[in-house]
Protein backbone atom coordinates (compact mmCIF):
# COMPACT_ATOMS: atom_id res chain seq x y z
CA UNK A 1 0.00 0.00 0.00
CA UNK A 2 2.67 2.39 0.68
CA UNK A 3 5.27 1.11 -1.48
CA UNK A 4 4.16 3.84 -4.44
CA UNK A 5 3.79 6.74 -1.94
CA UNK A 6 7.23 6.21 -0.27
CA UNK A 7 8.81 5.44 -4.07
CA UNK A 8 9.96 1.95 -2.81
CA UNK A 9 10.83 -0.84 -5.34
CA UNK A 10 9.89 -3.24 -3.06
CA UNK A 11 8.90 -3.51 0.98
CA UNK A 12 11.50 -2.75 2.86
CA UNK A 13 10.66 -4.19 5.99
CA UNK A 14 8.93 -7.47 4.93
CA UNK A 15 8.91 -10.55 7.61
CA UNK A 16 10.29 -13.43 5.29
CA UNK A 17 13.68 -14.19 5.30
CA UNK A 18 14.85 -12.53 2.11
CA UNK A 19 19.01 -13.01 1.98
CA UNK A 20 19.20 -9.65 -0.40
CA UNK A 21 18.38 -7.62 2.81
CA UNK A 22 21.08 -9.20 4.81
CA UNK A 23 22.78 -7.05 7.39
CA UNK A 24 25.48 -8.11 8.38
CA UNK A 25 26.77 -7.05 11.41
CA UNK A 26 30.30 -8.03 12.63
CA UNK A 27 28.43 -11.10 14.43
CA UNK A 28 26.29 -11.85 11.53
CA UNK A 29 29.61 -11.72 9.23
CA UNK A 30 31.63 -14.14 11.60
CA UNK A 31 28.73 -16.61 11.97
CA UNK A 32 28.18 -16.86 8.11
CA UNK A 33 31.84 -17.33 7.88
CA UNK A 34 32.00 -19.99 10.02
CA UNK A 35 28.55 -22.21 8.72
CA UNK A 36 30.65 -21.43 5.38
CA UNK A 37 33.98 -22.91 6.31
CA UNK A 38 31.63 -25.33 8.17
CA UNK A 39 30.31 -26.92 5.50
CA UNK A 40 33.03 -26.70 2.33
CA UNK A 41 35.57 -28.48 4.67
CA UNK A 42 32.86 -31.14 5.61
CA UNK A 43 33.32 -30.52 9.32
CA UNK A 44 30.05 -32.86 10.31
CA UNK A 45 28.18 -31.05 12.81
CA UNK A 46 27.85 -27.11 12.93
CA UNK A 47 25.49 -25.27 15.95
CA UNK A 48 23.91 -22.09 14.93
CA UNK A 49 22.08 -20.38 17.81
CA UNK A 50 20.28 -17.57 18.75
CA UNK A 51 17.39 -15.67 20.14
CA UNK A 52 14.01 -15.26 18.05
CA UNK A 53 14.13 -12.71 15.81
CA UNK A 54 17.31 -12.68 15.10
CA UNK A 55 18.17 -12.94 11.94
CA UNK A 56 19.17 -16.81 11.90
CA UNK A 57 16.84 -18.02 9.17
CA UNK A 58 18.14 -15.04 6.96
CA UNK A 59 21.61 -16.27 7.55
CA UNK A 60 20.61 -19.91 6.54
CA UNK A 61 19.09 -18.69 3.15
CA UNK A 62 22.14 -16.48 2.35
CA UNK A 63 24.85 -19.52 3.11
CA UNK A 64 22.33 -21.72 0.49
CA UNK A 65 23.17 -18.85 -1.47
CA UNK A 66 26.72 -19.28 -1.38
CA UNK A 67 27.34 -22.95 -1.75
CA UNK A 68 28.89 -24.53 -4.89
CA UNK A 69 25.13 -26.00 -7.21
CA UNK A 70 26.47 -29.51 -6.76
CA UNK A 71 25.46 -29.47 -3.11
CA UNK A 72 22.80 -31.64 -2.21
CA UNK A 73 20.95 -29.55 0.58
CA UNK A 74 17.98 -30.73 2.29
CA UNK A 75 16.29 -27.70 4.49
CA UNK A 76 14.12 -28.97 7.37
CA UNK A 77 11.72 -26.12 9.18
CA UNK A 78 9.31 -28.43 10.61
CA UNK A 79 10.94 -30.11 14.51
CA UNK A 80 8.25 -31.38 15.70
CA UNK A 81 9.06 -34.44 13.51
CA UNK A 82 9.83 -37.82 14.80
CA UNK A 83 12.74 -39.37 13.51
CA UNK A 84 11.57 -41.50 11.30
CA UNK A 85 8.98 -38.67 9.82
CA UNK A 86 12.48 -36.42 9.68
CA UNK A 87 14.55 -39.31 7.64
CA UNK A 88 11.51 -39.39 5.27
CA UNK A 89 11.47 -35.78 4.93
CA UNK A 90 15.21 -35.95 4.27
CA UNK A 91 14.64 -38.67 1.04
CA UNK A 92 12.15 -36.57 -0.39
CA UNK A 93 14.27 -33.27 0.01
CA UNK A 94 16.91 -34.83 -1.36
CA UNK A 95 15.36 -36.80 -4.05
CA UNK A 96 15.91 -40.38 -3.55
CA UNK A 97 13.76 -42.59 -5.22
CA UNK A 98 12.34 -45.65 -3.71
CA UNK A 99 13.84 -45.39 -0.30
CA UNK A 100 11.82 -48.31 0.93
CA UNK A 101 9.51 -48.30 3.79
CA UNK A 102 11.74 -49.30 6.70
CA UNK A 103 14.10 -47.22 8.62
CA UNK A 104 16.69 -49.45 7.67
CA UNK A 105 15.72 -49.63 4.03
CA UNK A 106 15.09 -45.44 4.35
CA UNK A 107 19.38 -45.52 5.86
CA UNK A 108 20.63 -47.87 2.67
CA UNK A 109 18.94 -45.50 0.61
CA UNK A 110 20.54 -42.72 2.10
CA UNK A 111 24.32 -43.75 2.70
CA UNK A 112 24.04 -45.08 -1.23
CA UNK A 113 22.92 -41.63 -2.22
CA UNK A 114 25.77 -40.17 -0.05
CA UNK A 115 27.98 -42.08 -1.79
CA UNK A 116 27.12 -41.52 -5.08
CA UNK A 117 27.41 -37.52 -4.29
CA UNK A 118 30.81 -38.15 -2.97
CA UNK A 119 31.95 -40.26 -5.94
CA UNK A 120 31.06 -37.51 -8.18
CA UNK A 121 32.79 -34.81 -5.66
CA UNK A 122 29.82 -33.20 -4.74
CA UNK A 123 28.30 -32.50 -1.05
CA UNK A 124 25.60 -32.63 1.35
CA UNK A 125 23.69 -30.53 3.53
CA UNK A 126 21.03 -31.45 6.50
CA UNK A 127 19.83 -27.68 7.86
CA UNK A 128 17.55 -28.42 10.93
CA UNK A 129 16.22 -25.32 11.66
CA UNK A 130 14.00 -24.49 15.33
CA UNK A 131 16.13 -27.69 16.75
CA UNK A 132 15.39 -26.11 20.12
CA UNK A 133 11.56 -28.39 19.51
CA UNK A 134 14.12 -31.95 18.28
CA UNK A 135 13.38 -34.78 21.37
CA UNK A 136 16.67 -36.46 22.43
CA UNK A 137 15.43 -39.03 20.71
CA UNK A 138 15.58 -37.56 17.63
CA UNK A 139 18.98 -36.07 18.36
CA UNK A 140 20.64 -39.14 19.19
CA UNK A 141 19.44 -40.70 16.02
CA UNK A 142 20.70 -37.39 14.03
CA UNK A 143 24.17 -38.18 16.03
CA UNK A 144 24.36 -41.26 14.02
CA UNK A 145 23.95 -39.87 10.87
CA UNK A 146 27.19 -38.12 11.24
CA UNK A 147 28.59 -41.79 10.98
CA UNK A 148 27.62 -41.88 7.50
CA UNK A 149 31.24 -41.16 6.42
CA UNK A 150 34.81 -41.91 4.32
CA UNK A 151 38.46 -42.24 6.10
CA UNK A 152 39.09 -39.19 5.88
CA UNK A 153 35.70 -36.71 5.81
CA UNK A 154 31.94 -36.50 6.69
CA UNK A 155 29.66 -37.51 3.95
CA UNK A 156 26.98 -35.30 5.34
CA UNK A 157 27.25 -31.77 7.14
CA UNK A 158 24.95 -31.12 9.89
CA UNK A 159 24.03 -27.50 10.57
CA UNK A 160 21.89 -27.70 14.43
CA UNK A 161 19.98 -24.00 14.32
CA UNK A 162 17.52 -23.04 16.84
CA UNK A 163 16.96 -20.62 19.90
CA UNK A 164 18.98 -20.69 23.43
CA UNK A 165 17.33 -23.45 24.56
CA UNK A 166 19.42 -25.50 21.89
CA UNK A 167 22.75 -24.88 23.88
CA UNK A 168 20.72 -26.07 26.60
CA UNK A 169 19.61 -29.27 25.69
CA UNK A 170 22.39 -30.66 24.36
CA UNK A 171 24.31 -29.73 27.85
CA UNK A 172 22.16 -32.87 28.79
CA UNK A 173 24.32 -35.82 29.64
CA UNK A 174 22.50 -37.80 27.51
CA UNK A 175 23.25 -35.96 24.44
CA UNK A 176 27.16 -35.92 25.57
CA UNK A 177 28.23 -38.01 22.47
CA UNK A 178 26.36 -35.44 19.59
CA UNK A 179 27.95 -32.33 21.67
CA UNK A 180 31.20 -33.95 21.27
CA UNK A 181 30.72 -34.16 17.73
CA UNK A 182 29.82 -30.19 17.07
CA UNK A 183 32.87 -28.72 15.36
CA UNK A 184 31.97 -25.38 14.99
CA UNK A 185 29.42 -23.05 17.22
CA UNK A 186 28.79 -19.79 16.42
CA UNK A 187 26.12 -17.55 17.90
CA UNK A 188 23.59 -14.62 16.50
CA UNK A 189 23.47 -11.87 19.40
CA UNK A 190 20.58 -8.84 19.34
CA UNK A 191 21.89 -5.35 17.39
CA UNK A 192 24.10 -2.41 19.52
CA UNK A 193 22.37 0.72 18.72
CA UNK A 194 24.28 1.49 16.48
CA UNK A 195 23.41 -1.35 14.03
CA UNK A 196 20.47 -1.03 14.54
CA UNK A 197 20.06 2.51 13.11
CA UNK A 198 22.57 1.14 10.39
CA UNK A 199 20.19 -1.87 9.56
CA UNK A 200 17.48 0.49 9.38
CA UNK A 201 19.26 2.67 7.04
CA UNK A 202 20.28 -0.17 4.77
CA UNK A 203 16.75 -2.01 4.45
CA UNK A 204 15.79 1.46 2.78
CA UNK A 205 18.57 2.02 0.38
CA UNK A 206 18.02 -1.42 -0.57
CA UNK A 207 14.37 -1.13 -1.19
CA UNK A 208 15.14 2.30 -3.38
CA UNK A 209 13.31 4.67 -1.21
CA UNK A 210 14.39 7.99 -2.61
CA UNK A 211 14.86 9.10 0.98
CA UNK A 212 17.28 8.32 3.44
CA UNK A 213 15.85 10.10 6.32
CA UNK A 214 12.58 8.80 5.86
CA UNK A 215 12.87 7.93 9.44
CA UNK A 216 13.65 11.20 11.70
CA UNK A 217 16.63 10.69 14.75
CA UNK A 218 14.29 10.97 16.76
CA UNK A 219 12.05 8.13 15.48
CA UNK A 220 14.89 5.93 15.07
CA UNK A 221 15.93 6.12 18.58
CA UNK A 222 12.80 5.05 19.68
CA UNK A 223 12.67 1.88 17.60
CA UNK A 224 16.12 1.22 18.54
CA UNK A 225 15.33 1.56 22.01
CA UNK A 226 11.89 -0.25 22.04
CA UNK A 227 13.24 -3.40 19.75
CA UNK A 228 16.25 -3.65 21.90
CA UNK A 229 18.43 -4.55 18.64
CA UNK A 230 15.73 -7.34 17.16
CA UNK A 231 15.76 -7.14 13.82
CA UNK A 232 12.02 -8.82 13.13
CA UNK A 233 10.73 -6.46 15.89
CA UNK A 234 12.56 -3.76 13.53
CA UNK A 235 10.32 -4.48 10.89
CA UNK A 236 7.49 -4.81 12.89
CA UNK A 237 7.80 -1.69 13.77
CA UNK A 238 8.95 0.06 11.15
CA UNK A 239 6.49 -1.63 8.49
CA UNK A 240 3.70 -0.28 11.10
CA UNK A 241 4.96 2.93 10.90
CA UNK A 242 5.43 3.29 6.95
CA UNK A 243 1.48 2.08 7.08
CA UNK A 244 0.80 4.41 9.49
CA UNK A 245 2.59 7.10 7.69
CA UNK A 246 0.92 7.00 4.32
CA UNK A 247 -2.61 6.68 5.64
CA UNK A 248 -1.90 10.06 7.38
CA UNK A 249 0.20 11.43 4.07
CA UNK A 250 3.21 11.68 6.44
CA UNK A 251 6.61 11.75 4.42
CA UNK A 252 9.00 12.04 7.18
CA UNK A 253 7.98 9.46 10.43
CA UNK A 254 9.11 11.71 13.22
Amino acid sequence: MYRRFYGFSKRPFGLTPDPSFLYLTPGHRDALAQLTYGVQEKKGFILLTGEVGTGKTTLLRALLSRLQKDTAVAYVVNSTLSFDELLEYLLEDLGVPNAGRRRAQRLMALYRFLIEQHRAGSNNLLILDEAQNLDLETLEQIRLLSNFETTSEKLVQIVLAGQPELKRRLALPELRQLRQRIALRCRIDPMTPEETQGYIADRLRIAGGGNPRLFSPDAVQMITAYSRGVPRVVNILCDHCLLAGYANEIRQID
